[in-house]
Order: structure tokens, then sequence, then C-alpha cells
């Protein structure tokens, strides 16, 4: 997401400038699942404190509560030093007031938990610390993949993130199976020099962490505005009749997209209504067995078993009906007599509306033009220079 400044303004081979603090501009827009303070222009009532608690956004998104015992007058886009252990870290004030107690209850944090505090607003030495350390962590997540790669560690480093005052880093790091990073840590101390942390994170949330854009053309929905990563299954798939292609069912993360369970809900519901897929209808003219099903049109395709490639569309009415006549042990004598009824409420008259013609009018070769009536204009010697009349 972009902030207020980021579409403004453009270098000299075109690119747009943006803000430049990737990420730690204090406009709000920049920041990833930004809660719209719908209370900013409203005061409190005579006589009432405002909530004791704000949330404070770090790096890539990640938020935490903390308490202000000073009760300084905080604002969103407000840099603050936050208790840390060991030292003080710095972040953005993302939210303030009432809201706050509403986000809380949402993440399942208590009023009366122990918090972290809030220092103090950050000084400019606190702000010069902290943009230094952030520019290191580029250089550090390369030199720390390279360390593991040295060890052969089964691992990933997808991220470093360095505390406000520069003394401790956490490494996120994704892997598949459990990694004895012991010896990892001794050299990563030696070689930056500070108090490492390890932190493992699942594929989901890194591709949350990271951001990116999907195959929709938009912005991922861990990294804008989905909070809870449900478990999503292959049965999802099939029960919108999608083909079981693994490169377009999974996302960045490399597992099953989120949004395929978006609309799994009115999928399960529409299917209520139908028969089982495995549903066999029996005729005097063979077996049929269920090949397709259309779930909005309520359409079903049947083929018999000695012709499997030729389909016919029935109806969910028509094929509820042959089932309650193959329950009483009655068989109907072929389901063509059903398909002419379900065929017509299918058939539709596409006109072109574009206004094109056909596809092959490009194949044909376009006719020469006839241009005997033009007289042709004679050549200039310009070797013996121009004629003289």
């Amino acid at each position: 997401m972009a902030c207020n400044n980021c579409s403004t303004g453009t270098t000299t081979d075109g690119v747009p400038k943006g803000c430049g603090n990737k990420g730690s501009c204090g406009t709000g827009s920049c920041n990833k699942l930004t809660v719209f303070d719908w209370l900013s222009n409203m005061t409190l009532p005579q006589g009432q404190e405002p909530f004791g608690c704000v949330e404070v956004r770090f790096k890539n998104g990640r938020k935490e509560f903390f308490r202000n015992p000073e009760k300084l007058a905080l604002s969103i886009g407000d840099i603050v030093a936050t208790e840390a252990s060991p030292g003080h870290d710095v972040g953005i004030v993302s939210l303030a007031g009432e809201l706050v107690k509403i986000q809380m209850k949402k993440k399942n944090v208590s009023v009366d938990s122990e918090l972290a505090k809030i220092y103090r607003k950050a000084s400019q030495k606190d702000i010069d610390i902290w943009s230094e350390a952030r520019n290191k962590e580029e250089k550090v997540r390369m030199r720390a993949r390279e360390i593991a790669i040295s060890l052969n560690l089964e691992m990933k480093i997808s991220d470093v993130e360095f505390q406000g005052d520069g003394s401790k880093a956490t490494f996120y790091y994704t892997a598949s199976d459990r990694v004895d990073f012991r010896q990892l840590i001794k050299d990563f101390a030696r070689e930056f020099s500070i108090r490492i942390e390890m932190k493992q994170v699942g594929f989901r949330q890194e591709a949350s962490r990271l951001g990116g854009i999907g195959s929709c053309g938009r912005e991922l929905c861990c990294s804008t505005w989905l909070t809870d990563f449900r478990s999503v299954n292959t049965s999802a798939a099939r029960y919108q009749q999608l083909s079981l292609n693994p490169q377009k069912l999974a996302g960045q993360c490399g597992k099953l997209k989120c949004c395929l369970n978006y609309e799994l809900d009115t999928y399960l519901d529409a299917l209520k209504d139908f028969p089982d897929l495995d549903t066999k209808l029996y005729t005097e003219k063979g077996n049929a067995h269920c090949q397709k099903v259309d779930i909005f049109k309520e359409l079903m395709w049947f083929s018999y078993e000695n012709q499997p490639a030729h389909w016919h569309v029935l109806s969910v009415a028509d094929v509820k009906e042959i089932l309650a006549k193959n329950k009483q042990k009655i068989r109907i004598s072929a389901i063509e007599d059903f398909v002419v009824e379900a065929t017509k409420e299918v058939e539709k008259n596409f006109q072109n509306v574009v206004g094109q013609d056909s596809l092959t009018r490009f194949d044909q070769k376009p006719k020469k033009k006839n241009n005997k009536n033009k007289k042709r204009r004679k050549p200039t010697n310009f070797k013996n220079g121009p004629k003289k009349e």
C-alpha cells in the first residue's frame, strides 16, 4: 500500500519518487492492516479520560498493545519508544483512543493483563539510531542466508528485524522440519555482534510479512486485510468445480489460496439440493453415471457406461424424478427422454454484439486493386538530367 506522497512526482527516469520510508512513514496509508479511526474527530464526554492503551506498529505490520502510564498525548503517526527486553524498541502509533479497546477484544487481549509500557515520545537521537538499524537489515539478511547455506541447514531466512536501539535482531525463518540452529546462532553473534533471536513463522505468515501482488492483480489479502489464516483443503476446489492444478490453486506462500474459502459456503448451500456426484441412473438402455455438474444452472451431465464420451444434460428436478422411480425399482426407458426439456432451457442464441466478422477474416488474401484506368508515371532519368520539352 502507498502513502499519500508515494504517487506524487517522478524521477528523471519516470519512476514515482514515493515517500522513501519503505513503510515506516507516519501518514497511516503505508501501513498494513490499518484500522480507520472514525472517532478521530470526536471529543470525549466531559470528565472521561482517554483509554490508557495504544496500538503500536513495527516492521511489516507487526502490531502490539502498550500501556500509557505517563498519559502522554499520543495520536496516530507519533513515533514512540516502548519497553523491550532488553533495552527499548521504537515504533509508530497506529491506533489510539477507544478503538484500541475493540481491537484488544478482537485479539483476545485482556485490558487488565500485564502490558509493556511506553517510555516516551522518541527523540531525534532515538530516531537516528532506529533509522541506522533499519538500513542495515537488508545486508544482514543476505549475509545471514549465506551463513545458513554454508552450514547446510534446510531453512530459509525470510526477514530480519532490528530492535529500535540496535541491540537485538530478530531473524524470521521458515522450515518444513525441525532445525538445529545452535551453531547458527553462535556464528550470527560472532558475525554481527548483537543479541540474536530466532523466530519461526509459517509460509502464510511469511507471505503476509513480505507482501506482494496476487494472480488477481491486487495486493495479497494476507498483507492488507486478512487477520486470521484458516485451513484450506482441496475439497474447497472440488466443491467449486475447479481443476486441481497446483500452479493455479497455490498462492505465493506455496499453499492453497485463502480466497478458495470466500465463496465456499455459497457453493455448499447450492449443493444441498443436488444428488450425490456418484449417483447412478438405471435405465433399460443401461446404467448412467454423473460426469459433470453446473451448480448455479442446476444441471447435471450423465453418460452411459458403454458410451462414456457421449454426455446428456439433465436438470436436477428430472434427476430426482428418475431417482425416485429407481428407488421403486422402476427403470425408465432412456435418459434421452428427459434431455429435450433440459436442453431447451440452456439453448441460447448468441449474437455478435461487438460487431466483428468471423475469426478467419484475416486468412483471406486481399484483392488486388484494378489500376488499369490510371496512367502510369514514367520514371525520370536523372542520369542525363531532366528531359527538356
